[in-house]
């Protein structure tokens, strides 16, 4: 029967009755993306649930339609008592669970950056870690641990020897980055060294053919305003939370990770 309506150029009832599967978009639960994608080799894993290594980042990842099960796994994974950091999650926790942490964000995407690299800006490794710490706890740009170099590209400003500015690579969903830990030392603000980062991290996310995006607290006004001047443009309200596995710290045994 379909075949006629198809034959005659027309819409079949079937056709407009049955509505097109949803495809879920990258950016919608990027850390998802991330660890089942370019960045699967950092994955810890129980079931349906996914965290980086916690010196690498604090982030978990649930699958889109969570159900009981996938709640007993990322109980499994964090352990009686422990916090479960979750990006861009909207759902309800399951009865017990207490949020402890919650931040109304912002998700912001290239809009037509005038990308470029930075003839001061040098690449961070390892070796720059404890600089790089010290610059986070001085400026408290986000989560920033020990091995979160090892995520992507980390470019930074030194002068006279000290870290003054730094911005590079964190979530990285298939064919997107996100721009993070932009900061800039107290006394080096006003002068446009966090914009020049951003653009040339930009830069070499673009020359892998990927576009870029960030995040940010949707009370940063002043952050929203640079961004959306440099060429980013509003996505979407994200939700940053973190919510309290029930029981005490040490309590039963959290089973392997694989």
């Amino acid at each position: 029967m379909t075949e006629a309506y198809v034959s005659a150029g027309v819409e079949s009832p079937e056709a407009r009755t049955t509505p097109a599967p949803v495809v879920p978009h990258p950016l919608d639960n990027p850390a998802l993306g991330s660890l089942t994608g370019p960045h699967a080799h950092f994955a810890e894993r129980r079931g349906r649930v996914l965290r980086y290594p916690v010196d690498v980042s604090p982030w978990l990842a649930l699958p889109d339609d969570p159900g009981a099960a996938d709640w007993a796994d990322l109980a499994a994974l964090v352990g009686p008592g422990g916090d479960a950091p979750l990006a861009g999650f909207d759902g309800q926790t399951p009865d017990g669970w207490d949020v402890v942490f919650s931040l109304d964000g912002v998700q912001l995407v290239d809009d037509g950056l005038d990308a470029a690299p930075d003839a001061e800006a040098v690449r961070l490794g390892p070796a720059d870690v404890p600089d790089m710490l010290d610059l986070v706890e001085r400026t408290q740009p986000g989560p920033f641990e020990q091995r979160t170099v090892e995520l992507g590209t980390y470019l930074g400003i030194r002068r006279n020897g000290a870290l003054i500015a730094m911005a590079g690579e964190r979530l990285h969903p298939p064919g997107w980055t996100e721009i993070s830990a932009v900061c800039t030392d107290p006394a080096h603000r006003g002068e446009g060294l966090a914009s020049r980062l951003i653009l040339a991290v930009a830069h070499g996310i673009r020359e892998r053919g990927e576009t870029p995006f960030l995040h940010t607290a949707a009370s940063n006004t002043g952050a929203i305003r640079l961004y959306e001047s440099l060429g980013f443009r509003l996505r979407r309200p994200v939700r940053f939370m973190a919510a309290r596995v029930p029981g005490t710290p040490g309590e039963g045994r959290t089973t392997d990770v694989g």
